[in-house]
């Protein structure tokens, strides 16, 4: 997959893709049936599929000091996009610039000019242009004036309403990560690289890889059973295993972060990049009595997890 920042200097092998446009943040079902449709219709035409995404997300740009919302990074966006066959990716530069384009400079410079799009697929409620003041009837009719083709999406119901990334967002928050997963259409998954903790779970026997969670949406503080893969690495794989999220109330954490138990699992893979994903929540964070105690509840944790994990 190609990805390409610019639409001021695009190649032109990078030029004619039929593309879906969007922020598709946790790349969930709806944003993969609009997906599909721009593939089809590319493959109608003979034109390569391709995503238009912005960084940092407009919301982002405009409310920089908000509180973290991304369901994924940049990187974990782009790996899925790569998964689900898009061949161009055009993740744009959102800035003053960009921002400050009218619907029409939109349509003008970026999709006819720049990147010479041959058709476009956004969803029914899709907006674009400063102030967001283009709507799905502007982008009809400047892909008539310009040249361009132009599909309207309707969007996804799931088995709770709309799915949407404030629903998953929602889920997340309320400790309900299947429901996430079935907007989603897969896992959850907070993906990262393995940092050095202070080895206090290996201390008490469960050893875990920790993870930075900085700007990502935060999923519900506790402990949750998980299926995690090592991305890179000698002990590249998938496994089982058991997190805790949150702010470690037992040792009077400063900040949230992700520890994950691998179950059944030795070697380093500190530095390593993995992917955990969130399958059930089992309780809520807690401070306990003592060490003991502490990890009783461990272990009770870790058979619950294992047997969530083997029923799937």
């Amino acid at each position: 997959m190609r990805i390409i920042r610019d639409y001021s200097f695009v190649n032109d092998a990078d030029r004619g893709a039929s593309v879906a446009i969007g922020n598709f943040d946790g790349v969930h079902l709806g944003h993969r049936a609009v997906i599909d449709i721009a593939r089809k219709a590319g493959e109608a035409i003979g034109a390569p599929l391709g995503v238009m995404t912005f960084e940092p997300h407009p919301r982002q740009y405009f409310a920089p000091d908000a509180p973290a919302f991304r369901l994924m990074s940049r990187e974990a966006k782009a790996h899925r996009l790569e998964k689900l066959g898009v061949q161009k990716l055009y993740e744009l530069n959102f800035n003053a610039a960009l921002s400050g384009l009218t619907p029409e400079a939109f349509a003008q410079k970026v999709i006819k000019d720049g990147l010479g799009l041959k058709h476009v697929v956004v969803g029914a409620d899709f907006c674009f242009g400063k102030g967001r003041k283009g709507s799905v009837a502007d982008l009809k009719r400047f892909g008539v004036e310009m040249g361009f083709g132009v599909t309207v999406a309707e969007l996804v119901e799931g088995d709770t309403g709309e799915v949407s990334s404030t629903a998953i967002r929602q889920a997340l928050s309320d400790g309900r990560p299947r429901d996430a997963a079935a907007m989603l259409g897969h896992w959850h998954r907070m993906d990262g690289t393995v940092i050095g903790g202070d080895q206090r779970g290996r201390d008490l026997g469960f050893p875990t890889a920790n993870m930075n969670i900085d700007g990502l949406h935060q999923p519900k503080f506790g402990v949750y059973a998980v299926l995690v893969d090592v991305l890179e690495g000698p002990h590249k794989g998938s496994y089982h295993g058991a997190a805790s999220l949150g702010m470690r109330p037992m040792f009077n954490g400063q900040s949230p972060n992700l520890e994950t138990y691998i179950f059944d699992f030795k070697g380093d893979i500190y530095g390593a990049p993995i992917s955990v994903g969130l399958v059930d929540y089992l309780r809520p964070e807690a401070k306990f009595d003592s060490l003991d105690a502490l990890i009783t509840q461990m272990d009770a944790d870790c058979d619950k997890a294992r047997q969530i994990l083997a029923a799937l």
